[in-house]
């Protein structure tokens, strides 16, 4: 019986497995029971902790593909292996490098002509709702967009993941940017910090990720992870952390123009990031609209997936 449910789920590729939600990608896919490949790309060379990544994935059950950006046909042959294609590809990287990789995916995906779903390499905020972002943060964004616009010209059956606020990035710093391990003494918000942001632990983002794929009505839309009870303003998530450490920690405060002033004379990518912080905590850019018809809430649609909460994703710092 399990043998015939796995033969009914979709084949799944994930590009970028050895990433941050890669990985997490790879394991959850596997945990659903879907034949999961890998992609193994050459390039990376001798990292042999991404190496020895890929070959704990053969060892759970996933199939390694080799295949090259830097080769078309190669990509195509990957992708033909499958129904569905995942991309995980970092956003770490430069940002014109990183458009590219999500183009050439999208051609071999246009070419290959059998996949019924491409979920593309976004997992943050909903870039088709921050037009009004901030330079040079929007370029994130625009990026996005610029894929999801060669994703639809050419037809391709997708799905749009926005996740959010990473749990390890947004709790462990107590939303404050830079920062991954939560303080015991003492906080400064951005803002008042009673702007409501949404926090999704990472290994969650990836189990509502993989239950898409086979589900037509998240066909061709974008699917919001909105833990209900992980909607929390950065003050209330610092109270989260207090009563754990049973000690009220000391609090500060930068408004607005402080914040952005703050900018001048970083990096680009501190820039970037800056800007992303800014309209999470000061603008409440997350939890400020209404869905619509265009996506769908992952909670309510797999409220058989137990979330993980603020206060037991903390709960790891003690």
């Amino acid at each position: 019986m399990r043998e015939r449910e796995r033969m009914l789920k979709s084949k799944v590729l994930i590009v970028g497995g050895t990433g941050y939600i890669g990985k997490r990608l790879v394991k959850a896919s596997l945990d659903e029971g879907h034949e999961t490949y890998v992609l193994y790309r050459p390039e990376i060379g001798v990292d042999i902790e991404k190496v020895q990544l890929l070959l704990s994935f053969k060892e759970q059950g996933a199939n390694l593909v080799t295949a090259s950006f830097h080769d078309h046909q190669s990509l195509v042959n990957a992708v033909k292996l499958v129904d569905v294609v995942i991309s995980a590809i970092s956003g770490v990287h430069i940002r014109s490098h990183q458009i590219l990789l999500q183009l050439k995916l999208v051609h071999a995906i246009r070419e290959a002509g059998n996949i019924k779903r491409f979920l593309p390499s976004e997992f943050g905020m909903d870039p088709a709702r921050m037009e009004h972002a901030l330079e040079p943060g929007r370029v994130t964004f625009d990026d996005k967009m610029v894929v999801r616009k060669a994703i639809e010209e050419a037809k391709i059956p997708h799905t749009y993941i926005s996740a959010n606020c990473f749990a390890g990035y947004f709790l462990g710093g107590l939303c404050q940017l830079g920062v991954i391990m939560p303080s015991r003494d003492s906080v400064v918000f951005y803002g008042d910090g009673n702007v409501k942001a949404i926090t999704v632990d990472e290994d969650d983002i990836a189990k509502y990720t993989i239950k898409t794929i086979d589900d037509p009505r998240t066909l061709n839309k974008t699917v919001y992870i909105r833990p209900p009870k992980n909607i929390l303003s950065p003050l209330e998530i610092v109270q989260t952390w207090e009563k754990l450490i049973g000690k009220e920690l000391k609090k500060s405060s930068i408004s607005a123009e402080q914040f952005l002033s703050s900018m001048k004379g970083k990096s680009y990518a501190e820039q970037v990031a800056m800007v992303h912080y800014y309209h999470v905590c000061i603008e409440g850019c997350l939890a400020n609209f209404e869905i619509g018809d265009g996506g769908v809430e992952a909670c309510e649609l797999y409220p058989e997936v137990k979330y993980t909460t603020v206060h037991e994703y903390m709960k790891r710092y003690l």
